[in-house]
């Protein structure tokens, strides 16, 4: 069968009329294949496209972990452009748009592989296309090459302490003193498995090493910089993935608060922007997570030349800040997870905080939520992309919002 290639998916899959979906193609291509249901899952590309490219990565054909490493760069940028554009203008909305803050390849700083253990001894690396199969991925263009080196540490932890049944996870961050390994899914920590994970961990020279929620080996404290000052997250805690889209986002958030003295971070994390913030302004911190919230606090008392940080530790979903709370705040940055933050943006508009710094990784809840503020009296002054998931679907995006 030949189909014509109309338009991209959120998932970065080309999709036909039909619809059919027909991953690693282009718009305006046309492919010939058999089609399994709503996929043509091995096209043949007869038309290629003016923006397809050779994949940079020999593992591209295989690896789960890139979607789009077949489209040119200013493609990928402009498409990430329009998902966020279009998602907009379902709520009736538009924008300034500003140009895509791309980060380079090889830049990932942090990075979670799966591994099980074999016949033979171990395999690591990342899950293979809408698969379960582990492909290893030595030559990988995305992580940083500190991280790519770390697989056969993944293959020895398998080995150590991995089932032939069960999938091990294992998350590699790459933290000023080395790297910072979290481990979950392996068999339970044990004198012998705790003797070798030590063992390993000076042989390959880690800053820490955690295994599961209660066994954890620092041999040198795992510390970031955020803004002025150095945070040692917990083990597994979120971070950017990349130090350059980390950037991108700090000055967006910035320039959207402006000048505001008293400003409220909510969803904050270890302190991304709570900390860069706090040069300048007093920032009160709320975050579910109270270990993350304990990292940004030491990194405040110890940063130097910071205004005052509070912390709070509350789950805004089930019990967002109220407006009272937020009625003297100058400034609001909100950085919710992919379901947005339907509760705490109507406390926010509520409170009419004078400006909103919204960041968002996913451009539906994002384009909801900005159609609250905007029903309520805000303006969308503008909207940044920021792609530090290069070649994927994933869609960093940062915007400002003011009082009309």
């Amino acid at each position: 069968m030949k189909l014509t290639i109309d338009r991209l998916g959120h998932l970065g899959d080309g999709i036909a009329t039909g619809p059919v979906f027909v991953p690693g193609t282009l718009p305006g291509e046309t492919v010939a294949g058999d089609v399994d249901g709503d996929t043509m899952p091995a096209p043949k590309i007869v038309t290629p496209s003016p923006d397809r490219v050779a994949p940079p990565c020999p593992h591209a054909r295989t690896c789960g972990g890139c979607q789009l490493q077949h489209a040119a760069d200013p493609f990928v940028e402009s498409w990430k452009v329009d998902v966020v554009r279009t998602a907009l203008a379902a709520h009736g909305l538009d924008a300034p748009m500003r140009p895509v803050a791309t980060s380079p390849e090889r830049s990932r700083r942090r990075a979670t592989f799966s591994a099980r253990r074999t016949k033979s001894g171990a395999l690591a690396g990342f899950h293979r296309k809408r698969s379960d199969v582990i492909v290893p991925v030595p030559e990988c263009r995305v992580v940083h090459p500190d991280i790519a080196a770390a697989l056969p540490l993944v293959e020895s932890l398998a080995r150590l302490g991995g089932s032939r049944k069960a999938e091990l996870s294992v998350q590699i961050t790459r933290s000023n003193a080395g790297l910072d390994v979290a481990v979950t899914g392996g068999k339970p920590a044990d004198a012998a498995l705790r003797s070798e994970l030590a063992a390993l961990a000076r042989a390959r020279n880690l800053a820490r090493i955690a295994w599961g929620a209660d066994e954890t080996l620092e041999r040198r404290p795992p510390a970031v910089r955020l803004g002025p000052a150095e945070v040692i997250p917990p083990p597994g805690a979120f971070l950017q993935a990349t130090l350059e889209g980390e950037a991108a986002l700090q000055a967006a958030v910035a320039e959207a608060v402006g000048d505001a003295r008293r400003i409220v971070d909510l969803f904050s994390g270890c302190g991304t922007f709570t900390l860069p913030l706090a040069a300048r302004a007093e920032v009160h911190a709320v975050e579910a997570s109270r270990d993350m919230l304990a990292a940004l606090d030491r990194g405040w008392r110890h940063g130097p030349g910071l205004r005052r940080v509070t912390t709070e530790a509350r789950d805004l979903f089930r019990d967002p800040l109220s407006s009272v709370d937020l009625a003297r705040t100058d400034a609001v940055v909100i950085d919710p997870p992919r379901a947005g933050a339907e509760a705490q943006v109507a406390q926010i508009v509520e409170a009419a905080a004078p400006r909103v710094a919204h960041v968002s990784c996913n451009p539906v809840t994002f384009a909801r939520d900005c159609a609250a503020f905007v029903r309520s009296g805000y303006r969308l002054d503008w909207v940044q992309v920021v792609d530090q998931f290069r070649w994927s679907s994933h869609i960093e995006i940062a915007a400002a919002l003011s009082r009309g």
